[in-house]
């Protein structure tokens, strides 16, 4: 058996994941609020960081790789898997399986991150300690052999660490150890919470405007932080739809990017919901 990257039963990663974001996210306010330890510059390295990390995840980790909504060229290709690896969530090929397996047992027993299965905070993060490797190894064998066949995919899943250190150092260059604790262990703490809680709050909080077999919702505060992310309901109803906003309001940040790269010939091939399948499947 391959050895395989996971965080599971292993606690330097339970510091990295929880302790160390949420100590610097504590410390930060701290520093803020009663030392006055913040700049304009901190606050823009942050959002920066955030915006660019986290779109990552939801265009590069899951609607590129994923689901193959869209087709682009190997930089544009690049650039979203190394900026998906800087939010510290593991190599692609992993998070990639894991998803697949997601959607394939959603809500049911095998569904990795079911809060209806075992409860919300299992669904959050405690799953990624409880998954063993075996289980890793065999979600990558069974949904992600297709991505072996791509040479920068596996490279990109090989040099995981590399990016995500590359993350922490280019907040540190841009605005020395306070930009480290915002635009690093600050941005941190929230692009994994927000990803975190679309497994979680987006399948117990929420509305439905699709007919799906799961218990997946709407959320618009989690649609708003997670980049269109948390439009779950309509992703389960069409996981391939590159656009998980359906409706004018639904704001999907992800989506508008997607558009905007399609207008300038950056992507293309890019996957639309017919309006008739979109209005078959709509809760009456």
């Amino acid at each position: 058996m391959k050895k395989v990257f996971t965080w599971s039963h292993v606690p330097l990663y339970f510091l990295l994941l929880i302790v160390l974001p949420t100590a610097g996210t504590l410390l930060a306010a701290y520093l803020a609020i009663f030392e006055g330890m913040i700049s304009w510059r901190d606050i823009i390295i942050f959002a920066v960081m955030y915006v660019i990390t986290e779109l990552g995840v939801t265009v590069g980790y899951h609607r590129m790789l994923v689901h193959q909504s869209f087709q682009t060229n190997r930089v544009v290709k690049f650039i979203f898997l190394m900026l998906g690896s800087m939010t510290m969530q593991g190599p692609a090929i992993n998070w990639a399986s894991i998803h697949l397996k997601h959607h394939a047992f959603t809500d049911d027993h095998e569904d990795p991150h079911s809060p209806t299965m075992k409860g919300w905070l299992h669904s959050h993060f405690g799953w990624i300690f409880s998954t063993t490797p075996q289980e890793v190894e065999q979600a990558r064998q069974t949904f992600g052999k297709k991505f072996y066949q791509d040479k920068l995919i596996v490279f990109m899943n090989k040099t995981f660490f590399l990016w995500t250190v590359l993350g922490f150092v280019v907040c540190y260059l841009a605005g020395g150890w306070t930009g480290l604790l915002w635009g690093g262990f600050v941005r941190l703490f929230f692009t994994l919470h927000v990803t975190w809680s679309v497994n979680s709050v987006c399948h117990i909080f929420g509305t439905r405007l699709f007919n799906t077999t799961d218990e997946s919702k709407n959320n618009f505060i989690i649609g708003l932080l997670a980049m269109g992310e948390g439009w779950h309901n309509n992703h389960h109803a069409f996981p391939r739809s590159a656009f998980h906003g359906m409706r004018w309001w639904q704001i999907d940040f992800s989506g508008y990017l997607i558009r905007g790269m399609e207008a300038v010939h950056l992507v293309k091939n890019v996957y639309r919901v017919p309006e008739k399948v979109l209005a078959e499947k709509a809760v009456k």
